[in-house]
């Protein structure tokens, strides 16, 4: 309770802050990076497990920076993947039976419309293949499959950049580490001699950089399977559906639609 107090009381300050600026005109977007700057320093103060992950994190020096942005960057991309994931994702098996009752009760342009009134990749799927339905089935197919690898590639969009911080916040840590042993062994040349609490202290704000970076590449690679296994779900109901949507066009061509 007491951490959070102290983060309430750093959200005050920043929004009389920021009331302060706007009514100057200034800008806000550095007064929000002086909020960040603030928070390790307001709840060191306090005790609790965010306060030691502050702590933590400012005994890790500067490259606790880069993790910290790795983090953030990799958590903003993957929030705004879900979030699009959720959008994209509908029920597929009530759409297709949404379209075949209009190819059987008003024929093309009733399931075009369809398939333009609902959201996702798989009805943009559909109605790519419906818009070829006059070239023939094998124009159908190709339409499918061409609009198809364009959805696919709409819903990995963004997943290199998360794949890259995946590999940066670790890459991160261990030249943080690196470089705080050589700091730890500059020490022990200039102090000459080879003190415990001199050399634990060293080795212990080094591997501190190493820590971060691997919980930071832990948390981003859960939602990058996640993120993977939810596209995979998608694109199998992609598939699924355009098989459909071409056997319901080749009965329809073959003048029984009603038939499965």
């Amino acid at each position: 309770m007491r951490t959070l107090s102290i983060y309430w009381h750093v959200l005050n300050s920043y929004q009389d802050q920021v009331q302060q600026i706007s009514l100057k005109g200034g800008n806000t977007s550095m007064t929000f990076f002086n909020l960040l700057l603030m928070l390790p320093q307001e709840a060191a103060a306090d005790d609790g497990l965010v306060n030691v992950l502050v702590q933590r994190f400012n005994e890790g020096g500067d490259f606790m920076w880069p993790v910290l942005i790795s983090l953030i960057i990799g958590l903003a991309i993957a929030f705004e993947r879900i979030i699009t994931l959720n959008r994209a994702d509908i029920n597929t098996r009530k759409f297709i039976v949404k379209v075949k009752g209009a190819l059987e009760d008003s024929g093309i342009p009733a399931a075009e419309e369809v398939c333009a009134d609902t959201r996702g990749p798989v009805a943009s799927v559909f109605q790519a293949g419906l818009l070829r339905h006059n070239e023939g089935i094998e124009a159908v197919e190709k339409a499918v499959v061409s609009y198809g690898s364009i959805e696919m590639s709409f819903l990995e969009r963004g997943l290199v950049w998360l794949s890259l911080f995946i590999s940066l916040a670790p890459m991160f840590g261990f030249l943080g580490t690196v470089v705080g042993m050589v700091e730890a062994f500059d020490a022990i040349e200039s102090a000459g001699d080879i003190s415990p609490s001199l050399v634990a202290g060293g080795i212990k704000v080094a591997l501190l950089t190493t820590v971060f970076g691997l919980i930071t590449a832990i948390i981003l690679q859960f939602f990058y399977n996640y993120i993977t296994s939810k596209i995979d779900r998608i694109v199998i109901d992609m598939e699924e559906a355009a098989i459909e949507l071409i056997d319901s066009l080749v009965l329809l061509q073959a003048g029984s639609p009603g038939q499965d």
